[in-house]
């Protein structure tokens, strides 16, 4: 993977693992060059608990994603989720040594990484470490203090906690598997970057993300994370319900809950029935369409409760911590029909399906718009701005350089000159 402009999403899911190849368009726009998606067998609950299987996973999903795209993998940028991801809030400040000097983003990288140093319970680790809101001295409810003088730099932090094993691991499966660990993101986040936009995040909004093994929540407010959780029931909990209930095989209840399943159980007439064929020349078994929707409402219902719990420890009642933009829903779970009505029925607010469409090209899939790839699309965006990130950096010091060595600078501006010549070659050749 040589190009700089290419980046690599990795979804590690309990359900599935997705390989996403992308870069970005003259629009701004994610070019999807390739996909490769596998069954996930040694995930559970967002945690990894075989590695050899989780590797045979990632190297197929890999392998699918690039003979899709015609790159070669390096490096990749990895979600993290799991009953064992924990979140903060924490507050801390720094004594700037001159005041007289405008605070600038170094100050800012101080204080951050004084938080990453903090103390925590045996076998965990920092993952995340966002910033709500900043002082200057004494100066409260400052959000960037970029440029303002002042002696004395304190923030309020939202940090995301989780278990060194389980990041280990997952690191491990990304080497073994032959690839690099470009970052380490909490899936939550990478979700709401691809399906919401900044005004919902203005106005405050809570994500739920339904995976196959857990529920990740991320709630939003004035543009900043406020609150994270993950809850360890997803999707698949739904299927083992059916799976036990109408007493056949997991592929079965699987299909079942997909094609023919609903969150709401009025809608289905009793004599709405499906067959299902026996096993190894049994009977067929016959399922009726409200039994299989009453076993998923209360399943549903269960996991809906959880997480407005959760947004009700965050304070949505309080004039100050209100989500005006209600709730967004995403991931696989989301596409269970009747579940928009079931969750503003339970937590009384507006709700929307979260689809990754509105950051793809418009010559992509139609597949990849479905909220099943919104985590891995946020995954591939962020490596996507860490690319730009590093480029600009790049240019800067190759800038400094020049303004040292004038001599470089004509090089420098013959192999810019050169390549975008090469390009322009390219581009005729390809017209032809």
């Amino acid at each position: 993977m040589d190009n700089k402009n290419i980046a690599v999403g990795l979804d590690i899911g309990t359900t599935k693992i997705v390989a996403m190849v992308g870069k970005q368009d003259a629009y701004g726009k994610i070019e999807v060059l390739g996909t490769g998606k596998a069954k996930s067998l040694g995930v559970h609950r967002g945690v990894v608990n075989n590695i050899t299987q989780t590797i045979q996973s990632i190297q197929q999903s890999v392998d699918e994603a690039e003979s899709a795209s015609g790159e070669k993998i390096g490096t990749v940028v990895v979600g993290i989720a799991g009953q064992h991801i924990r979140s903060l809030h924490h507050s801390d400040y720094i004594t700037r040594p001159n005041s007289d000097k405008v605070i600038d983003e170094e100050d800012i990288e101080r204080l951050i990484n004084q938080v990453y140093k903090l103390v925590m319970l045996p076998g965990e680790e920092i993952i995340h470490v966002l910033p709500q809101d900043f002082k200057v001295d004494g100066q409260a409810e400052i959000k960037t203090p970029i440029g303002m003088y002042g002696g004395r730099l304190e923030a309020n932090f939202h940090v995301v906690v989780g278990q060194v094993s389980s990041i280990r691991n997952i690191g491990r499966c990304i080497k073994s598997a032959g690839l690099q660990l470009g970052n380490i993101t909490l899936e939550p986040l990478a979700s709401a970057d691809a399906v919401l936009s900044q005004e919902e995040k203005e106005a405050g909004v809570a994500l739920i993300d339904i995976g196959g093994g857990t529920t990740d929540l991320a709630i939003f407010k004035d543009g900043i994370i406020r609150h994270t959780a993950v809850i360890s029931f997803g999707g698949n909990v739904i299927t083992e319900d059916i799976k036990e209930g109408c007493s056949i095989i997991e592929k079965q209840a699987e299909l079942l809950k997909t094609k023919f399943g609903s969150a709401w159980p009025g809608e289905n007439k009793d004599n709405e029935i499906v067959s299902i064929p026996g096993l190894r020349g049994r009977e067929p078994k016959e399922i009726t369409l409200k039994n299989l929707s009453k076993i998923i409402h209360a399943r549903v219902v269960e996991i809906v409760e959880q997480v407005f719990l959760e947004i009700k420890n965050y304070g949505h009642e309080e004039s100050k911590k209100k989500l005006i933009a209600g709730i967004v829903l995403t991931g696989g779970g989301a596409q269970l029909k009747h579940i928009k009505q079931l969750v503003e029925y339970i937590t009384g607010m507006d709700t929307r399906i979260g689809y990754p469409n509105e950051h793809l090209a418009s010559n992509s899939d139609s597949e990849l718009s479905s909220p099943l790839y919104a985590t891995v699309v946020g995954l591939l965006m962020k490596g996507l701005k860490e690319n730009e990130k590093r480029n600009t950096i790049v240019t800067e010091i190759e800038e400094e350089s020049y303004k040292k060595n004038p001599e470089s600078q004509e090089v420098s501006k013959k192999t810019i000159f050169e390549k975008w010549g090469e390009k322009f070659r390219d581009f005729l050749d390809n017209a032809e």
